[in-house]
């Protein structure tokens, strides 16, 4: 049974006159107006046309693309660069002529696997003082024929030099340069790594 619903008291009326009277605005545009103000004229709607409405284009397809990369090979701002190490220690290493004490393969992984891979390797390779070791990271696919977006190729290969200048390998990475084709060429990286202290 809903409450009964109880009437002003003539004190109440008349504070709720004053307070509507002092702070109360009519709404715009519509609204029933003060006492003796008149009526709010009628707003006329538009009727709908009944022409017919042009058709919009159909969309063009989108040429083909060819996919983007994101960044430079990094084998190429590495060769640019000047070497961090022995000038004749690196023209051996270059060469292929140094063999690698110890390798990880990378392949097949995902970027936060095979960073959490490197971390656990390279400080390995460190504690046991060794100085020269091989990362694998595969050339990466092309990817998709035709995109809109562009993405990067062999995301692995492109990181792994970012990795290596971040703690905590940045101090146990003295140098880092493209493999010789025997160890893997543009697939794999030497990674000299600085002495123990």
């Amino acid at each position: 049974m809903p409450p009964r619903r109880r009437s002003l008291t003539r004190e109440e009326r008349a504070l709720w006159e004053r307070v509507v009277a002092t702070t109360a605005t009519p709404l715009q545009g519509g609204g029933a107006g003060p006492p003796g103000a008149p009526p709010p004229r009628p707003v006329k709607v538009a009727k709908p046309s009944t022409a017919p409405q042009p058709q919009p284009a159909a969309p063009r397809p989108l040429p083909p693309t060819t996919a983007v990369d994101l960044s430079p090979d990094p084998h190429a701002s590495l060769r640019a660069r000047a070497p961090r190490m022995d000038r004749g220690r690196y023209e051996k290493l270059r060469r292929g002529r140094l063999e690698p004490e110890a390798r990880l393969d990378l392949h097949g992984m995902t970027a936060e696997r095979a960073h959490a891979a490197l971390t656990r390797f390279i400080l390995s390779a460190h504690a046991e003082g060794l100085r020269l070791v091989l990362v694998i990271t595969g050339k990466g696919r092309d990817g998709a024929e035709h995109v809109i977006a562009p993405h990067r190729h062999g995301i692995l290969r492109h990181s792994l030099p970012h990795w290596l200048s971040a703690p905590p390998l940045a101090g146990r990475v003295l140098d880092l340069a493209p493999a010789h084709r025997k160890h893997g060429g543009g697939g794999a990286y030497y990674i000299y790594l600085r002495r123990q202290r």
